[in-house]
């Protein structure tokens, strides 16, 4: 596994964060203007940063293959809060099956891999899990704390399915915001049970590392 994009200074970060808490979703299914401090990636911007960084080291990887930087499509995700990866748990039990949560300890196999598939048209990735084959989707008409949860279960993609990935230079960290609610992807790290660290679209802003992933190559 090859590394994308990393923070070594900030991937185990251990300073207590208070969770922020999910604002009013914007009128537009695609918001207008990125957050202070970070940039949409669009498929060439991703493979820019890439080749820009891909000199770097991850905490969990060699150096990165020549090639690694042509075509970042197939990445895993990390969270910056808890310093774990993010998993599809394809055997939950309905109505949770496919279920994201930052949960594994490293890289481990499909289970935490990701194709990031970017739609010219709308300027948006669709995430497909390598788990099962399926497409992430943001459970918008879910109840309770599993509401706007991200459940890879999604033969197809639609609005609930497209997300905006954005990166900040200063903090070398990416985000995702969901266009069906224009809520940022959240790690659930203070849940218990059998949602902690699932992921959620319900932040109105990145504001800590609650909402900041560190992404890896891991097609080489």
């Amino acid at each position: 596994m090859t590394s994308v994009l990393l923070s070594l200074s900030a991937v185990l970060a251990t300073s207590a964060l208070v969770a922020p808490a999910a604002g009013a979703a914007p009128g537009a299914d695609r918001p207008a203007a990125a957050p202070a401090g970070w940039e949409a990636v669009d498929a060439a911007g991703l493979a820019r940063i890439t080749e820009e960084t891909n000199a770097r080291k991850a905490p969990l990887a060699g150096e990165l293959a020549a090639d690694a930087a042509a075509e970042p499509e197939l990445l895993a995700m990390q969270s910056v809060r808890n310093g774990r990866f993010v998993a599809t748990e394809a055997n939950y039990a309905a109505p949770n099956t496919g279920v994201l949560r930052a949960r594994s300890a490293e890289f481990g196999g499909s289970w935490e891999g990701f194709s990031f598939e970017y739609d010219e048209a709308t300027e948006t990735y669709a995430l497909k899990s390598l788990a099962n084959d399926r497409y992430v989707a943001v459970e918008k008409n879910y109840t309770g704390s599993a509401q706007n949860v991200l459940r890879a279960r999604s033969t197809s993609v639609g609005g609930w399915e497209r997300f905006i990935l954005y990166y900040s230079e200063t903090l070398d960290r990416w985000a995702l915001q969901s266009t069906l609610n224009g809520m940022f992807v959240t790690m659930e790290n203070g849940y218990t049970g059998s949602l902690q660290y699932a992921l959620r679209a319900r932040s109105a802003e990145p504001t800590g590392s609650w909402e900041e992933f560190v992404l890896y190559d891991i097609s080489a």
